[in-house]
């Protein structure tokens, strides 16, 4: 059998490099022939070509391959590196209106967020590595503080985006808020401690509020104390989303947590038209009886009342009926276990105190209200029955989902929380990095029908190989192979145009 023989190098006791033609036999290393020690890479490279020739001698035949060998010796690998997601996600900034010569800063930082999210040191030397972009640490977060000034702007450049290029209205927008917690127990004026949707109440925290397209693309945020009630930010960031950027006055869909008297008269003196949901538990037991003879439990049912705060839209799900009954169960149990062990009754829902105060029993009339409540879901509008139906107001209303989605890919994705910044301005400018990542994923996700981190996997498999030419002294890189899934992408996002 016609021996493998190959040239491999090792270093020695004295330091210096071992050139030898070795073969394999049965998992064992042979070395058919030392070759000679070399310290500089010139004697390396002769001792290389030595070994080659010996080879050819040995066999009595030129190596099949002598030529990309001898081209080989001349080439030093020296590392890899990702320019080619670094141009989708450019060309992916480009469309969606961002000028990324003139907020080069912006987008590099904002891009991190999707790849490799860290503080904004470890993400200097992120980009280094993975780009070749250089940032001093001495002058990054002055430019960080700097960011904030550009907010107006970037949303300008959201809501063109949303308008010419996901071909979106905006008749309609999306409304909710969040909590961001910061790894720190000191307060400020910014940072304090609040109803925390992070489960942080021992920690301060800001109150973020975004608006988002009906696809759930960002259009406008703003940042609030920590304390801030939620129910107060909608108008705010309303009356600033509609008056900063010329927006007309669309339809504003928000959950229950919006919803207040104080909140319905401004809304309607604004004449602006919304959809918002109603918590049910707090109508009167009136209202709940009429509505539950009325729907008579059937799937799919509704029924339109007019109240102070608008129409009032009640809708029956059997499917939502079989969660209800099964939690209220749940519910109606431990009521009863904790009035039996006289413990933890006084917060146990369906637990009433009698006269005395030490003695409790279960709330029948509440057990009762809630039963006739069952599988219901409610929906106050403005908006009459000739310019959207039932079903429309409802189906617009589930549209929340796309924001709750968005907060969930700015925590999750983005890693948007803990924050680690303690100056306003520069908390401020990290959710401003926070929201530029926020459209650039959402882009994607609209325009690919996958998930960002899906996305960001696919085009990061594309790498490049670093090469330097010893005889010319010239760099240059070499491409991988593009897999079709990376050119799936590429042609729905670019025209069919190949990277």
């Amino acid at each position: 059998m016609t021996k493998t023989l190959k040239i491999r190098e090792s270093k020695t006791s004295s330091g210096a490099t071992s050139v030898q033609v070795v073969f394999y036999d049965k998992r064992k290393t042979i070395i058919a022939k030392h070759i000679g020690c070399g310290r500089s890479q010139e004697e390396i490279e002769l001792l290389y070509k030595q070994g080659h020739a010996w080879i050819g001698a040995e066999n009595r035949q030129l190596e099949l391959f002598a030529q990309e060998e001898n081209k080989g010796e001349d080439l030093q690998f020296l590392g890899i590196t990702h320019q080619f997601a670094y141009k989708v996600l450019e060309s992916v900034a480009t469309r969606c209106g961002l000028n990324v010569n003139e907020h080069r800063f912006l987008f590099d930082f904002a891009i991190m967020r999707l790849i490799e999210p860290a503080s904004k040191l470890r993400t200097i030397t992120l980009l280094e590595r993975y780009f070749e972009i250089q940032y001093s640490e001495r002058t990054v977060y002055r430019k960080v503080l700097k960011l904030i000034e550009k907010k107006q702007h970037i949303e300008e450049i959201a809501i063109k985006s949303a308008q010419e290029r996901l071909y979106d209205d905006l008749a309609l927008v999306l409304y909710d808020v969040t909590t961001l917690y910061f790894e720190t127990f000191k307060s400020d004026n910014l940072r304090s401690e609040g109803f925390s949707k992070d489960n942080k109440p021992q920690q301060p925290q800001i109150v973020v509020g975004l608006i988002v397209s009906r696809q759930g693309y960002p259009l406008s945020y703003e940042v609030y104390a920590g304390k801030t009630f939620e129910g107060k930010t909608m108008l705010d960031i309303l009356d600033k989303f509609t008056k900063r950027n010329g927006v007309k006055r669309p339809i504003v869909v928000a959950d229950a947590a919006m919803l207040s008297h104080d909140n319905i008269v401004e809304l309607k003196e604004r004449n602006l038209s919304y959809i918002v949901g109603a918590r049910l538990g707090n109508t009167s037991l009136k209202i709940i009886k009429e509505v539950h003879e009325k729907l008579k439990g059937k799937d799919g049912k509704s029924i339109r009342l007019n109240t102070d705060n608008g129409d009032l839209i009640i809708e029956f799900s059997q499917k939502r009926y079989n969660k209800d009954k099964y939690e209220m169960e749940k519910q109606i149990l431990k009521a009863k276990r904790m009035i039996d062990e006289g413990v933890g009754v006084k917060r146990t829902k369906f637990v009433k105190q009698k006269t005395d105060v030490s003695d409790y029993s279960l709330n029948e009339t509440l057990i009762e209200k809630n039963k006739m409540l069952l599988g219901m879901k409610g929906y106050y509008t403005n908006l009459s029955k000739s310019i959207l139906s039932d079903k429309d107001v409802i189906e617009r209303y589930h549209d929340l989902w796309h924001v709750e989605q968005a907060f969930r890919i700015a925590k999750s994705d983005l890693a948007s929380r803990p924050v680690f910044h303690y100056r306003a301005d520069a908390v401020r400018s990290h959710i401003l990095i926070c929201f530029t990542a926020l459209m650039f994923a959402k882009f994607l996700e609209i325009e690919i029908k996958l998930s960002i981190k899906q996305i960001v996997d696919i085009i990061w498999s594309v790498t490049y190989a670093k090469l330097y030419n010893r005889k010319t002294g010239e760099t240059f890189l070499l491409k991988s192979k593009i897999t079709p899934q990376t050119q799936i992408i590429l042609n729905s996002l670019f025209d069919h145009l190949s990277y």
